[in-house]
């Protein structure tokens, strides 16, 4: 059966929502070969996470069951995206043919599906209707899908809490240092930052306990950085960017501040000429965003970062090809 402008439409918009994110420089992007789903793509970092999805219009829930179990049984899949008609029937079928997988040996594998419903009344030739479901589905795979595969599952409590800091620089400049060199001792690391031993106890243990490090003992020790530590180090680095007038044309880059914008960062209301550091700094200690500037300029100034290059998007493999 040939598919419907419906169809190809939510199926083209989902890889266009995540290819445009890419654009924000905070993770790669290339398109996959579609194989047995409809459409397929490439989320690169210093990982690779392989996203899939289906797209269910006109088949009366029919393809579920297969579509699921194809999910499922595939390895390589980080993600699998379901975009699907809201009808009753489809709800209940889709509820009924998850629920057979949860006492099975296929149960953790549930966790990797995402399910955007698009009203069933969508017409695809109504320019002002594609334009609606385009920006609802931005949304929502921004918040279901990017922030959870591509930031680590990055929140906006995450980024208030790591801004919250007292200490200017330092939660930015300890992830940076854990990143490149890991972290054994106290007495090697505070030597090597330039703080003392009770401050950066308390930070390393801060950033612990909020899930920006992570350790093999639950009383922490030998720390890694986790990848919502990862993206929030990236976020940082664009921020700096920002900061420097050198974020993109005109000191803009669309795709990166909704994604700041979904994480409650507000960059572009605080001018790149405010004072964020010294005695007369003009940081509001309420706003969030302002503290996580002041971070940044802090860590900037202090030369204490290595500061995580952006991520570009890649070829693809018939582009690659056809380029031959």
């Amino acid at each position: 059966m040939a598919s419907s402008r419906e169809h190809d439409f939510l199926s083209s918009a989902a890889l266009r929502i995540m290819e445009s994110a890419s654009k924000s420089r905070l993770f790669g992007y290339t398109e996959g070969q579609r194989k047995l789903f409809d459409f397929s793509c490439d989320l690169k970092r210093d990982w690779s996470k392989v996203v899939a999805g289906q797209t269910l219009w006109q088949h009366g829930g029919d393809g579920i069951d297969k579509d699921i179990r194809t999910f499922l049984n595939e390895e390589d899949i980080h993600a699998a995206v379901y975009i699907a008609r809201h009808e009753s029937r489809h709800r209940a079928r889709f509820a009924e043919v998850t629920q057979s997988y949860l006492k099975g040996p296929m149960r953790n594998r549930l966790s990797r599906l995402r399910v955007f419903w698009v009203p069933a009344d969508f017409d695809a030739r109504d320019e002002k209707s594609c334009e609606s479901i385009y920006n609802s589905l931005k949304e929502e795979i921004t918040k279901d899908l990017l922030l959870q595969v591509a930031l680590g599952g990055l929140t906006p409590q995450d980024v208030t809490r790591f801004a919250s800091s007292k200490r200017p620089g330092l939660p930015i400049a300890i992830l940076s240092y854990v990143k490149e060199h890991g972290y054994r001792s106290n007495r090697t690391a505070s030597k090597a930052l330039s703080v003392g031993l009770d401050p950066l106890r308390y930070e390393i243990e801060r950033l612990f306990i909020l899930g920006f490090l992570d350790s093999e003992s639950l009383q922490g020790g030998i720390y890694h950085v986790t990848d919502s530590g990862n993206a929030m180090l990236d976020i940082a680095s664009r921020l700096r960017d920002y900061l420097r007038a050198n974020l993109g044309n005109g000191n803009q880059n669309d795709e990166f501040e909704h994604i700041c914008r979904v994480l409650g960062i507000d960059y572009s209301s605080i001018p790149i000429t405010t004072r964020l550091i010294g005695k007369d700094a003009e940081v509001d200690i309420q706003n969030p965003t302002a503290l996580l500037l002041q971070h940044v300029a802090q860590a900037d100034a202090d030369g204490s970062v290595d500061w995580p290059e952006p991520y570009f998007a890649l070829p693809s493999a018939s582009e690659i090809s056809a380029s031959k």
